[in-house]
């Protein structure tokens, strides 16, 4: 508006505060994408609204990156990268959940403890989810389609960790926003 105050009839007798006001809103408005009630006519305003426009494009650019930046930080930090943390003991073996009477108990008796039954005793599908969802258990073993179509269709705060690791594709299912979650992104990046 002050560029334009020369060749715009409409801004000429307006005071230099009411065009300052103007200007910011000019700005504001361009960035935003919502427009004003004038067009540019000089070359120095229509400069200007360019320049505002590959502004907005470069802060909307800007905040896409940090967004999808920030969200699949969010969606890849785990505490355990695989079974092999499981066995090693990166969780503590009452915080992981096994459903009682399945192939993941038989696989986790045989594989892991060594037969010992010290883990979380499940017995329905619905409670393994349950006790993930409220942080009872922080890990459970399940087949990997079951766990694939539970975390995509029914459970979408849940995220299957790691790599299928028995012929029979079990998975390890943990709540998205773990506590262990950061330490699993290293684990896997090592």
């Amino acid at each position: 508006c002050l560029i334009e105050r020369a060749d715009n009839e409409h801004l000429q007798n307006r005071p230099i505060i009411s065009q300052l006001i103007l200007s910011i809103w000019y700005c504001f408005g361009n960035i935003v994408g919502y427009g004003v009630e004038f067009n540019a006519t000089t070359a120095a305003g229509r400069f200007l609204t360019v320049g505002l426009y590959i502004l907005s494009l470069i802060l909307v650019a800007s905040y896409t990156a940090n967004l999808a930046s920030d969200l699949t930080i969010a969606k890849t930090q785990f505490v355990i990268s695989g079974i092999d943390d499981i066995k090693n003991g990166e969780i503590p073996m009452n915080r992981i959940g096994i459903r009682v009477g399945t192939a993941s108990e038989d696989f986790f008796k045989t594989e892991i403890t060594g037969g010992a039954q010290n883990y979380y005793p499940l017995k329905t599908r619905q409670q393994l989810y349950d006790s993930l969802l409220s942080g009872v258990i922080d890990v459970t073993l399940s087949d990997s389609g079951i766990a694939e179509y539970a975390v995509n269709s029914i459970y979408c705060n849940l995220t299957i960790v790691g790599n299928y690791f028995d012929t029979t594709a079990f998975a390890i299912v943990t709540p998205k926003q773990w506590l262990y979650a950061q330490d699993l992104d290293v684990g896997i990046l090592s």
